[in-house]
């Protein structure tokens, strides 16, 4: 008589999987929306595997929120080349910048705050949602000093919620004009 096992395949890209799901669901649903049954039923996995993957809700969030953090630094490594140029306007790079990000990908960037912000409730998420922060000001310190950069970065940080939160659209000679008060003072 043959066993009637379940056969045990490998899947060297399920955790993978269940994060691209996690995240769709959050774009789908929200935070609220959230859970291991419904990530494992969009990511089409059984429940055991999100859990083994991912102990804790928290744990999966942060593993979405540190892969939803890529949208800013990939348009930054792509078109970001002359904010290393110390020729170049900084502010009217990032402002530029800040603008392909808004402009490229809308509900990617509103699912990034939407994680980024779940940290004010999830105390987990919080060091993910400061590296973020943390990126963009190393990133800005390399042109300037480091109170700047990180009022700098708030600054981006504070514009794109405005923009995402009011539904408006990204003015980019404002955030231009904003910034380069901060970078280059009044």
């Amino acid at each position: 008589m043959a066993e009637n096992k379940a056969v045990r395949r490998y899947d060297p890209e399920r955790r993978q999987r269940i994060i691209d799901a996690a995240i769709r669901v959050v774009g789908a649903k929200g935070i609220a929306g959230l859970s291991h049954r419904s990530v494992a039923a969009e990511a089409d996995v059984p429940l055991g595997s999100t859990t083994y993957h991912f102990k804790t809700l928290d744990d999966l969030m942060v593993a979405a929120l540190r892969q939803a953090n890529e949208g800013f630094a990939k348009v930054v490594r792509e078109h970001g080349g002359a904010l290393a140029d110390p020729e170049a306007d900084l502010a009217a790079e990032l402002a530029r910048l800040t603008g392909e990000w808004l402009d490229g990908d809308r509900p990617g960037v509103e699912l990034e705050y939407e994680l980024y912000l779940a940290a004010l409730r999830r105390p987990a998420l919080r060091p993910v949602a400061a590296e973020w922060c943390d990126e963009v000001a190393e990133l800005i310190a390399r042109r300037t000093d480091p109170v700047t950069a990180r009022a700098t970065a708030a600054l981006i940080d504070g514009i794109c919620l405005q923009v995402l939160l009011t539904g408006g659209t990204y003015d980019e000679s404002y955030a231009h004009e904003v910034l380069a008060r901060v970078i280059d003072g009044p």
